[in-house]
């Protein structure tokens, strides 16, 4: 007997099929889901013993013969694509080394489908566990600066334009706000990850007298899907992570354009090393910022990879299918190495972009970015509607543009006139009042309004977001031991069972807590 052989299909399959689609998929699946099936492979194995529904002798052959696959790897293990997919490929090397029989016991009570589903989400939790680490890291290194150049002054932009003051370590604490949305998403899409579908079968359960609980705690799961029709033909955890790592993408590849521009010789305002860039083939001079440019293209490529996932699940029924529970699912394993990747190469960028402060100071004095701060003064001091301040301070702007000055060289005389044009009279202030409210360093204190860039503000907000990646990391961190420790007793008790080794401690600790968790 073999594995996957069914009087059903009379004829072998194509020639085409198997090099088109099966040996393919075999090529990419098996080495990503080979730990994953152990998992579930003995995790089944030890239900059905404690449910009765296996004798103690076959249970012990299997676990002997699942602790050998193993100990000896994947590449133990002889691929063929005619027998199709990665869970056939096991099962047969399982029959090989069990015997056929023994071999053929442990499918009982299952299906590809819930196994599909169970090995999708252990991959699918590993994967967002990774996603909030290397979130975390950004985020601290944008922490990391904006603490160190809180006091660094620039301009703020809307639309490419100068705007208002704000400071790099403002802007830097503002990326580390987008950082922590990215990770609350993937924090969400975690927990609802975390539920078993083993036992669901193909998608109406089983007759078999399973515990559904036992394996799902074995898998270091929180709960089981109650639905087994739910459990094997919904995919929606898949997308919601994949979703998440999109808007991630969006926000890194808004981030690497800012960049982009300000390393650019004509603003100036940011440097890299030379670690970081590249160089042309034939223009000794390029410093090409190849980093920011490779963010920015993965930034689109993730987008896409949601836009083919959702429309290759969108048409299928709500069940197990091939379109839907495989190729749908191609996108989240491709978005998560390009995510990880690109995590790491923002880091590198967070860390080792500096801000040229110099230029930063005097392009903000000059280009006019405090023109609101000189509004509001007149609307404090001169008793003006802040609209007619408007119009007399965009009359100061125009005439100071067009004798070619910066705003630094704005004084009383130049608002005078422009006052007497529009409102028909001077304004009772001094020169020294202008010349300070066109000052970037004290329109950046004065803007002490909760989230302004006042580093006073700055400082208080990094501290927060400090704290919380600090707590961020510990739940993570407890995450993934619970899934660890989960896994450890469950190679424990398989080989407890394979070779008489010491007995783990029981794994159902609190079964009323857990079901109703």
């Amino acid at each position: 007997m073999n594995s996957k052989v069914s009087r059903r299909l009379t004829e072998g399959t194509a020639p085409e099929v198997t090099e088109h689609i099966y040996a393919p998929r075999l090529a990419k699946d098996f080495p990503a889901v080979f730990g994953p099936l152990n998992d579930v492979n003995q995790a089944h194995l030890l239900m059905l013993l404690h449910a009765g529904l296996m004798p103690p002798e076959p249970a012990a052959q299997l676990a002997r013969a699942l602790a050998r696959i193993e100990d000896e790897g994947m590449a133990a293990v002889p691929l063929d694509p005619s027998i199709e997919d990665a869970y056939f490929n096991y099962e047969a090397h399982l029959m090989a080394v069990a015997g056929s029989h023994v071999g053929g016991y442990l499918h009982m009570a299952r299906s590809r489908n819930d196994i599909l589903a169970t090995t999708d989400r252990l991959r699918a939790r590993e994967l967002a566990l990774s996603l909030v680490e290397a979130l975390c890291t950004v985020r601290d290194a944008a922490l990391a600066g904006a603490t160190k150049h809180c006091r660094t002054v620039m301009p703020g932009y809307t639309h490419l334009q100068p705007a208002q003051p704000i400071t790099y370590g403002f802007y830097l604490a503002a990326m580390a706000e987008a950082l922590t949305r990215d990770i609350e998403r993937v924090q969400q899409v975690e927990r609802l990850i975390d539920r078993c579908p083993l036992g669901a079968g193909a998608l109406a359960g089983t007759s078999f007298a399973i515990d559904r609980e036992e394996t799902a705690q074995l898998l270091g799961f929180g709960g089981v899907l109650p639905n087994a029709l739910d459990a094997v033909g919904s995919r929606d955890f898949a997308l919601e992570l994949l979703a998440a790592m999109a808007i991630c993408a969006v926000g890194w590849s808004r981030f690497a354009q800012d960049y982009f521009v300000w390393c650019t010789s004509e603003f100036g305002l940011i440097d890299f090393p030379d670690r970081v860039a590249g160089t042309s083939s034939i223009m000794p001079q390029k410093k090409n910022p190849v980093v920011l440019e490779y963010l920015k293209g993965k930034g689109g490529h993730l987008v896409g990879l949601l836009g083919a996932s959702l429309a290759t699940i969108k048409g299928t029924n709500f069940s197990h299918t091939g379109d839907a529970s495989r190729e749908g699912m191609r996108s989240v394993w491709e978005a998560g190495e390009e995510c990880l990747r690109c995590l790491a190469l923002f880091d590198l960028v967070v860390r080792s972009a500096t801000p040229n402060a110099e230029a930063m100071s005097q392009r903000v004095r000059r280009d006019f970015s405090t023109a609101t701060d000189l509004a509001d003064l007149l609307v404090r001091r001169s008793g003006l509607s802040f609209r007619e301040s408007h119009h007399v301070v965009g009359a100061v702007v125009r005439e100071a543009m067009d004798r070619a000055l910066g705003a630094d060289e704005v004084g009383l005389d130049m608002l005078n006139r422009a006052a007497q044009d529009q409102l028909g009279r001077t304004l009772a202030l001094s020169d020294a009042e202008v010349r300070q409210s066109l000052d970037p360093v004290a329109s950046v204190e004065s803007r002490r309004v909760r989230g302004g860039p006042a580093p006073v503000r700055v400082q208080e907000r990094v501290a927060e977001l400090e704290r919380l990646s600090a707590d961020d990391r510990r739940r993570n961190q407890a995450r993934r031991d619970t899934s660890t420790e989960a896994r450890e007793r469950l190679k424990q008790s398989i080989r407890t069972l394979a070779f008489n080794q010491p007995a783990a401690p029981s794994v159902i600790q609190d079964r009323a807590a857990f079901i109703e968790d």
